[in-house]
């Protein structure tokens, strides 16, 4: 699905950083730990669950349009955490290109909804961190989900941006759009980079079809002292987004559930582009199950469903669009915690 105007409201950002932002440079984040190597499953836990996951996956011709669709199911998790890592070959991008490729796509049936008027604001800021929103001229769901800072409360946002301050920069490290329960996340730029694309979206929650694959929400706060979301969902329950570390090498989300999903619905979605192996956002899948002696792997066109106690999706084959968009890591999935 084509997100408008990301690419513009970075550049944007980048120049009108927040004045709590251009002060002396702070202490080193608490979350900015770039010295800890990257390790997919951190250790086998003898208690994670394994969990259905089903690749949905369709073929299409169009670039833009997110085609790709993995659910993750089970009736059990209420815990489990999501990546964001740079791929393995991150270090040899000399040069990136992030344009849309409209070619073959067909966008006049998507639905459109007028905002009553365009803003971006800013409804909580640090010297380090920062949340910002958008509204767009329109959107193609009616923005009608509140989002909550403390006591203050915006409505009407398509968009809504975590920054973090780094090497003198703003950095975009967390996206999600309230209208319809997408989230995008990346790490801080690799090396020497200067930026990273974002790439794949997951869905937290019970998705349902509304025209394309949504996450109803009722209203979704932010504890600015634990870094955590919390979005309660239209269909019932609630769940909590924590940013657990955030560096050059991966961003680490921990996810809590407070119920089931209703009807048997994946309780988080992987929503993704793949048109050839190189025009593709993910291309591949590797996969762990329990007890078994080594990893899975096999294309996006093959990959039919699976038990999996941790899964990867990325690329290993150069792509024409978003070269350095990172892997998405699915894994310590858990059941509820004994009181």
């Amino acid at each position: 699905m084509m997100r408008p105007l990301i690419a513009s409201l970075f550049l944007s950002a980048l120049a009108a950083l927040p004045a709590a932002a251009q002060t002396k440079t702070p202490a080193a984040s608490t979350l900015t730990t770039i010295d800890k190597p990257f390790v997919p499953a951190n250790g086998i836990d003898p208690n994670e669950v394994a969990v259905d996951v089903v690749n949905k996956t369709v073929p299409v011709l169009c670039a833009e349009k997110d085609n790709v669709q993995v659910e993750f199911i089970s009736p059990v998790v209420r815990q489990f955490r999501i990546q964001a890592v740079h791929p393995a070959y991150i270090n040899t991008i000399n040069h990136d290109r992030f344009a849309p490729d409209f070619s073959a796509c067909d966008m006049t049936r998507d639905p459109s909804f007028k905002a009553d008027n365009s803003r971006r604001v800013t409804f909580w800021e640090t010297p380090e961190f920062w949340l910002t929103g958008y509204t767009f001229p329109s959107f193609w769901r009616p923005a009608t989900v509140p989002v909550r800072v403390g006591d203050r409360v915006e409505n009407g946002l398509h968009l809504v941006q975590l920054w973090m301050r780094y090497r003198e920069r703003a950095e975009e490290i967390l996206v999600f759009y309230p209208a319809d329960g997408y989230w995008r996340a990346r790490p801080l730029p690799f090396g020497d980079m200067r930026w990273t694309a974002y790439g794949s979206s997951f869905l937290v929650g019970p998705v349902e079809i509304q025209e394309r694959p949504i996450v109803a929400l009722k209203d979704v706060a932010f504890d600015p002292a634990t870094k955590t979301f919390t979005m309660n969902f239209m269909r019932g329950g609630s769940a909590t987004i924590k940013i657990d570390t955030v560096d050059q090498e991966r961003i680490v989300l921990d996810v809590g559930l407070s119920d089931a999903m209703p009807a048997g619905a994946p309780f988080v979605t992987m929503r993704s582009m793949y048109a050839t192996e190189f025009n593709a956002d993910v291309a591949k899948f590797a996969w762990r199950s329990k007890g078994g002696e080594g990893w899975g792997e096999a294309p996006i066109s093959t990959f039919k469903q699976a038990q999996a106690t941790e899964l990867w999706a990325g690329r290993t084959t150069p792509s024409i669009h978003n070269l350095s968009a990172p892997d998405m890591v699915f894994s310590h999935f858990k059941g509820q915690q004994a009181k």
